[in-house]
């Protein structure tokens, strides 16, 4: 493992530690990873085997709390497990090409599911992977479960040449006690109905091991040429599925004590219908997933909004969004007393990846500038939610910049993480 970074006046400092540093052992145990880091080093005195200039020296190291002070670099896109299955929905498959080769990378990878929670289909699991996650205990792990009949699976995950069938895999990490979050892509005509009725009754019986099944709708770019014919769900779908999954929690929080089935914010947004109260989410433990993420943003917007001292008549400045989200933007702004003429929230159309994407997370760079460009005004300043800003080095999928946007744009534009009070304190500062 490479060291990244070391924190000055920390234990990892204190022992000489540098970045370029490649630690290959700790304790006499070789390391294959992060997680064989993480499980070796909870030691209080550590003897780490390290590679220096194609050297190798002993280091001994005492920790003085939790931390050590040491950041390990994220693995290389070759160190990653990557997917061999061909989803039916699979957004990778949806991306025009040209764009940077990051984007393009489909990791299907255990290590990152326990560390990252990225989502996993476990189809090509092997024997050697499936000791060490219950040896190493690495839970909670993200799996995408899509179905639980074996051939709709199957089908679904593009017929991969190994076997789809999930139900034997999640029962035998079950029963080792490893917690997981399942999630299920939802298709209409496809795994809906009758098919997901089956996916989620089939599942509750592993709770709690399977603590929760995120259903999620299918996104569909316009780049879909030689891929399955998919469709996108309804409004009168949404509502549908709502009044299913909310019978489904009231029989699962009594017999459970969990609700266990979650829908994605998207799918109240589409059908128009309140979301619910913070208590229904449990904890937001898959908030990452878009589960109840608008929930979380609007409570705490309102408390910060009551804690906000009210001033004078602000600038104008614009706050960017995408269409899905915009309108209950607009009334958030306007419920906590800012002028809609001052604070303009500018719905972005998605041009780039078309109209079905209406999530902020997905714009481009080129698009927010198009729709800007033909605004009347544009205030003080614009506001740019950061889940639009993929990369480190601060760029959209289509590789421009902030600083491109106000050059073209003539004003300055700022990146604003998605929380309530760094929304407030950007319109407050600009």
């Amino acid at each position: 493992m490479t060291v990244a970074a070391v924190a000055p006046r920390s234990p990892a400092a204190t022992a000489g530690l540098a970045p370029g540093d490649r630690i290959v052992a700790v304790n006499g145990h070789p390391l294959r990873d992060a997680i064989d880091f993480q499980f070796h080093a909870g030691d209080e005195r550590l003897e780490l085997t390290v590679e220096r200039a194609g050297a190798a020296a002993t280091t001994r190291l005492q920790r003085r709390g939790p931390g050590l002070g040491l950041e390990l670099a994220p693995p290389r896109p070759g160190d990653i497990a990557t997917c061999a299955n061909k989803c039916v929905f699979c957004f990778i498959h949806q991306l025009p090409k040209g764009m940077r080769r990051s984007l393009y990378v489909k990791d299907d990878d255990f290590r990152l599911s326990f560390l990252h929670g990225n989502y996993i289909t476990l189809s090509d699991l092997d024997e050697a992977s499936f000791e060490r996650i219950i040896e190493q205990r690495l839970s909670p792990l993200y799996v995408s479960v899509h179905a639980t009949d074996p051939e709709l699976r199957h089908a679904l995950l593009g017929r991969p040449r190994h076997s789809a069938e999930i139900v034997p895999r999640l029962e035998r990490l079950a029963k080792a006690a490893i917690r997981m979050h399942a999630q299920v892509v939802l298709c209409p005509d496809l795994n809906d109905g009758a098919h997901l009725e089956r996916t989620v009754h089939e599942l509750a019986p592993l709770h709690p091991h399977v603590a929760t099944t995120a259903i999620v709708p299918v996104g569909l770019t316009r780049h879909r040429e030689r891929l399955p014919a998919l469709r996108s769900l309804t409004p009168d779908e949404a509502r549908a599925l709502a009044a299913t999954a909310d019978r489904w929690q009231r029989r699962w929080l009594g017999e459970l004590g969990s609700r266990f089935v979650f829908l994605a914010d998207e799918i109240y947004l589409l059908a128009g219908l309140p979301l619910p109260a913070a208590a229904a989410y449990e904890g937001f433990p898959i908030a990452e997933d878009g589960i109840g993420l608008v929930r979380m943003f609007e409570d705490g917007f309102n408390r910060s909004v009551a804690r906000r001292t009210r001033r004078g008549r602000s600038d104008i400045l614009t706050v960017v969004t995408g269409e899905l989200f915009a309108p209950r933007l607009r009334a958030l702004l306007a419920q906590g007393g800012f002028d809609p003429t001052r604070v303009r929230v500018a719905a972005v159309p998605n041009d780039f990846f078309g109209p079905a994407i209406g999530v902020a997370g997905l714009l481009t760079g080129r698009d927010i500038q198009r729709h800007l460009a033909t605004q009347p005004e544009l205030g003080r300043a614009v506001l740019v939610p950061a889940v639009a800003v993929r990369d480190a080095d601060g760029i959209f999928l289509d590789d421009l910049t902030p600083a491109d946007l106000a050059r073209d744009l003539g004003v300055p534009v700022k990146v604003v993480q998605p929380t309530p009070g760094a929304l407030l304190k950007a319109i407050r500062d600009s």
